[in-house]
């Protein structure tokens, strides 16, 4: 500050310079957590942390932060805790950790594994949003510039009901407000610094949390990166749609080689795509209920399968599909439970204009050319069509990863993503300047797909800090093969980021 001219230093420099010192201030404030044995999960322990609902201006109330603590295996051997959080938006950490998601043995050994439910989610202060704007009628593809109009209105609403229900947190739900919160956590922990496995929209709260605060990182592992810095719609609709179109051909790929794939010896991707015109043309059936599949069922479908992945239940509903038969494995949509934060969280996050119908038709249109199969990422179109018409502003709007003086972080990514496409890690890693471990398989969460090659490097890093050489892949595990030598974690059930 010497070095500025007063007469220079205007008001509003001084604000602009305050805020950012306030970013970057330590989270000293915070209470060290009472633990308490979880009431729906007895031998894991439970606690909560209190947080400004806006950083910048502490006095405006807070929002309780819910924690869910499994304890180091091997006390004497306990090197800290490790902060795991599992994507979404609107993923409990908490939840799945009390549901017993944790990483491998050699981690839970040696570290105390906490899960923590962001700010608006699960058992923490919730944004709640009213149920009738929720569940109202709304066209999910407009077919004209009238329907766009419905589709915003319907955004619009469910918005303002998340306002006037929650109250100011409604507005805060972005992800470097997250961020702030995580390390109000690490303090309360007891920790110096922070050890951090973030998976799918959990990787841009440890992104954030590296621009933050650098100096306050032990070791972070960012599983299946979001990429922040896509300024278009189209730019991101492109990139998730190319992806799952990509998956698709390795689903095919894999009939054809797997004598027990239900399609096996059928042409895949003419059994698909006569699949989607009669979806277009309105007259594709349910087996089983008898309801109509839309070419966005179609597009969930894929998407939800591919996540694991379980091509071996996709190949038999496609099958039930074009056979008119029925079978027990049939899982057209989704049966978990909505995710009201879902739009509270992304559009705070992401500024995605798409002015009128005759822009988002020439996207779908686009998207269905270079995805003949798939047509369209459910995800992606979800989330793009999702702020059309949202009422609160972005606060937290897209640009390069820029972090400096952070020691080296580990990025993970399978090569093969339907969610969080590999480039998104790999420019991620380009922006950040750290080391990608690539899985050459399929599939949503490197870590948890039965590859002891990527388990055991990311563990080695969590461990000793040791990164794997830059450019290291780990071969591909096929889908239905045998459990791997080391015991093989499993990733929470989720069809989002």
């Amino acid at each position: 500050m010497a070095g500025i001219s007063k007469r220079l230093l205007t008001a509003a420099a001084a604000t602009a310079v305050l805020g950012s010192i306030l970013a970057a201030a330590p989270a000293s404030a915070a209470e060290s957590v009472a633990w308490k044995p979880c009431a729906d999960a007895p031998d894991v322990d439970c606690g909560t942390v209190t947080v400004p609902i806006d950083w910048g201006h502490p006095e405006r109330g807070t929002a309780t932060i819910a924690l869910a603590r499994r304890k180091a295996t091997d006390p004497a051997a306990r090197i800290g805790s490790i902060l795991m959080d599992p994507g979404g938006p609107g993923g409990p950490g908490a939840g799945a950790v009390k549901e017993g998601w944790q990483l491998s043995p050699e981690i839970t050994k040696r570290f105390d594994t906490v899960g923590f439910d962001p700010r608006g989610v699960g058992d923490s202060t919730q944004i709640k949003c009213g149920l009738a704007e929720l569940i109202a009628d709304h066209p999910v593809v407009p077919r004209n510039q009238a329907e766009f109009e419905q589709l915003a209105e319907y955004n619009r609403k469910l918005g303002e009901s998340c306002n006037r229900l929650t109250g100011p947190l409604a507005q805060f739900g972005d992800t470097k407000s997250v961020a702030r919160d995580m390390d109000a956590i690490r303090v309360a922990l007891g920790e110096a610094k922070l050890t951090y496995y973030g998976v799918s929209y959990g990787t841009l709260m440890g992104q954030q949390y590296a621009e933050l605060f650098p100096d306050r990182i032990r070791a972070l592992v960012l599983d299946s990166n979001m990429d922040h810095s896509q300024y278009t719609a189209w730019e991101f609709l492109n990139s998730e749609t190319q992806s799952v179109q990509a998956e698709f051909t390795e689903f095919a790929a894999w009939c054809d080689r797997t004598p027990r794939c239900a399609l096996h010896g059928r042409n895949v991707s003419k059994v698909t795509r006569d699949l989607q015109d009669r979806a277009a043309r309105g007259t594709l059936k349910d087996p089983i209920s008898g309801e109509q599949v839309t070419p966005m069922d179609l597009a969930s479908l894929f998407q939800s399968n591919f996540y694991g992945p379980t091509w071996d239940g996709l190949a038999k509903t496609l099958k039930s599909f074009a056979d008119g038969t029925t079978t027990a494995n049939v899982r057209l949509r989704d049966e978990t439970a909505v995710n009201t934060v879902f739009q509270g969280v992304f559009c705070d996050d992401w500024r995605l204009p798409v002015h009128n119908f005759a822009e988002l038709e020439t996207y779908r249109r686009a998207a269905a050319a270079l995805a003949p199969d798939v047509k369209v990422n459910s995800l992606g179109w979800r989330a793009v069509t999702g702020c059309i018409g949202w009422p609160n502003r972005t606060s937290n709007p897209q640009h390069p990863l820029q972090i400096h003086g952070a020691p080296p972080l580990l990025l993970l990514s399978a090569r093969h993503d339907p969610a969080t496409p590999y480039a998104w890690s790999q420019a991620a890693a380009r922006q950040s300047g750290n080391t990608l471990l690539t899985y050459d398989g399929w599939g949503h969460g490197a870590y948890f797909k039965k590859s002891d090659c990527v388990i055991k490097a990311t563990d080695d890093y969590l461990i000793t800090g040791k990164l794997p050489a830059r450019g290291t892949h780990c071969p591909a595990v096929e889908p239905d093969a045998p459990e791997s030598r080391i015991a093989v974690p499993e990733m929470p059930s989720k069809t989002d980021f």
